[in-house]
């Protein structure tokens, strides 16, 4: 019988060595919580502290991808400001 193996996101390692570098809870009950070997978590925290200055060595690693144009903003906000002007001259 052959087992298969199991994947695990980033998400998913980043809250649990989050969890680990706490230091709230031991690795036996992390590894219970999650249903992993301590030793994986072991590793896993090792690599993320060995590779923590990545994080600080970029210059923007946040790259906004949602960015609304500047031009669509401008022209929303006049056409709120038409539309509060007549509401006030409405309101008068």
């Amino acid at each position: 019988m052959s087992r298969t193996r199991r994947v695990f996101g980033k998400e998913f390692k980043a809250k649990v060595v989050l969890e680990a570098l706490k230091e709230k809870e031991t690795l036996e009950v992390l590894a219970k919580k999650y249903e992993l070997l301590p030793t994986q978590i072991s590793s896993w925290k090792a690599e993320a502290i060995k590779n923590i200055s990545a994080v600080f060595s970029q210059e923007k690693a946040v790259v906004v991808k949602d960015e609304i144009p500047t031009e669509k903003l401008f022209a929303r906000i006049g056409q709120l400001t038409l539309e509060n002007d007549f509401l006030k001259k409405k309101l008068r």
